[in-house]
């Protein structure tokens, strides 16, 4: 058989159901592998929309999502989204065609070294160099992709490589479990929690990834202790009728003090990513005891030195701390912001300004919303108040990217989260700017059937930027510019598109477009003078704790 052959049935053998990518010249044999292949290629509009869409789709389902290109220009069009799977600790294994090896050693028509650039942002860049390596080089990539912390692969196939005839077969997937810590440790980890007066747990997207969540419920109710989460891991516990859920922080550095840091004496942290908040912002003083729990050992920083590490599986290590913990809760750290936060969202569910206001349509959409749909958060201003504002009762249901935090994330990934949950509704919730980094993927959804809501909040401007540089500065500068007519634009497309004009048109409009089968552009303006209050909110809370 060719090589491209083999390739494709090492793909079958790790289990990939889809790959996001572009066809080109150099990548021609694996296209045409692919044909008799039960894998299902979704071919996108750009290779940075095929990237976040296996991010995503990995991200949620914690198998290696795949994206493919040719070379040069479509492997570097990879770039952003490969590296936000790379810091967002999501598996994505990404392909690349190229040129063959008889012109690499000399200057060649798109010929880029892809290997020295995808290092930098990815576990694993490799270059297949012989036929016989592929069994070899394919489960190493997904090994490494999907091993904790989960990360990127790269493997760039030169077009020669992939025509050669060669006699192999799929090396056997073999999975890892881990282990529990050492029970001194957990000894140990145990006798400095009951010496605590007021411990507090941080959590991060490690333990959404290691499923840890009914264990760190059982361990937080059982001691009392109370939990932040970061942008990352919001809904890993019940929000709303959870006391000890305190919300999520990593917004800025007031929430050492609203998140309830500058109280606490022991922070727990349980999968915490340190490019989710980097704990310079929780602990200033460094004066915190912490606990690190994680399926790695802690990565060293000036700021975050533990006293306990607790590093394998996430969920039985709680379980053993918990037992090892006598049944006497404390009383937890007494937290205004959580109250203070839902007094917010009350005081607007029935607001009539217009624009509208950002509580207003963060309060629509999780009312239109089941339990269990998926929104996926680009970045900009309304990622600041969905990460602050929109409740979550179960993990994975809000994704957020906040590693490498890029814009342009949501279209693409609301195809990569339709892909892995057909049964879920999935609302792509972006700002005007966001959404036309990558709204060509309309097409991809449209022509792959994954219907979803895109909620645009818009404003005609780089919000967040002008939220900032006003806060800093006292004036913006050069943030604005203007949108198409976003219905006509989703019409031309043959999707469905409704423009906003009153506060009271959102609710019925999600509620119609979440029934409908089909792909709905929502425009909805938005006042982000708001924004200013968000900030004084937590500015009071401040005081409050302070007095």
């Amino acid at each position: 058989m060719k090589a491209s052959q083999l390739f494709v049935q090492c793909l079958e053998n790790e289990g990939v159901e889809y790959i996001f990518g572009i066809p080109g010249e150099e990548n021609m044999e694996i296209m045409d592998a692919l044909v008799d292949s039960k894998i299902k290629f979704i071919t996108c509009r750009h290779e940075q929309g095929a990237a976040f869409m296996a991010d995503v789709y990995g991200r949620l389902t914690g198998k290696a999502g795949v994206c493919l290109s040719t070379l040069g220009p479509g492997a570097t069009n990879l770039v952003t989204g490969v590296a936000d799977a790379n810091m967002d600790n999501s598996p994505v294994v990404a392909i690349a065609g190229q040129a063959a090896t008889t012109r690499m050693h000399k200057e060649s028509h798109q010929v880029l070294d892809l290997v020295s650039m995808f290092k930098p942002i990815s576990k694993y860049a490799i270059q297949i160099l012989e036929p016989e390596t592929i069994p070899e080089v394919m489960r190493k990539a997904f090994k490494l992709a999907q091993a904790e912390k989960p990360g990127a692969s790269f493997i760039d196939f030169p077009e020669n490589i992939s025509e050669m005839e060669i006699e192999e077969t799929p090396l056997p997937v073999v999975h890892s479990k881990l282990t529990l810590a050492d029970s001194e440790l957990i000894a140990e980890a145990s006798n400095i929690i009951q010496t605590a007066k007021k411990p507090l747990i941080l959590v991060g997207n490690g333990a959404v990834r290691a499923k840890a969540s009914e264990s760190l419920y059982a361990f937080s109710t059982h001691y009392n202790i109370p939990i932040i989460n970061t942008f990352m891991a919001k809904g890993v516990v019940p929000h709303y009728k959870n006391p000890l859920s305190m919300g999520t922080a990593g917004l800025q550095k007031g929430d050492y003090n609203n998140g309830g840091f500058a109280e606490a004496d022991l922070v727990i942290c349980v999968g915490f990513d340190m490019v989710e908040y980097h704990p310079h912002l929780w602990n200033p003083n460094r004066k915190h005891k912490i606990i690190h729990i994680d399926t790695r050992s802690a990565e060293v920083d000036y700021s975050y030195i533990p006293h306990v590490e607790l590093v394998g599986n996430i969920a039985f290590n709680l379980d053993a701390l918990r037992q090892a913990l006598p049944e006497q809760p404390k009383t937890p750290i007494q937290f205004p912001l959580r109250q203070s936060l839902f007094d917010e969202m009350e005081r607007v569910s029935q607001s009539q300004d217009w624009p509208m206001k950002p509580q207003k349509i963060i309060w629509d959409l999780r009312t239109a919303m089941g339990k269990k749909d998926i929104a996926i958060s680009d970045v900009g201003a309304h990622k600041m108040w969905m990460a602050r504002m929109f409740r979550c009762e179960l993990p994975n249901t809000c994704i957020i990217s906040n590693g490498f935090a890029s814009m342009g994330i949501a279209v693409p990934g609301a195809i990569g989260a339709k892909l892995a949950f057909s049964d879920r509704a999935v609302v792509a919730v972006t700002g005007d700017a966001g959404f036309m980094m990558n709204s060509q993927e309309i097409e991809t959804a449209l022509r792959s059937e994954t219907p979803f809501v895109i909620l645009i909040w818009n404003d005609n401007q780089y919000g967040l930027i002008n939220w900032k540089q006003k806060r800093r500065y006292g004036r913006p500068a050069y943030i604005d510019f203007k949108n198409p007519d976003f219905v006509k634009y989703a019409e031309a497309f043959g999707a469905t598109g409704i423009r906003i004009n009153a506060a009271d048109e959102l609710l019925p409009a999600l509620k119609t477009a979440l029934a409908s089968n089909t792909v709905t552009i929502i425009d909805c303006p938005v006042d982000y003078s708001e924004n200013d209050r968000l900030t004084e909110l937590l500015g009071s809370v401040i005081s409050e704790i302070e007095n």
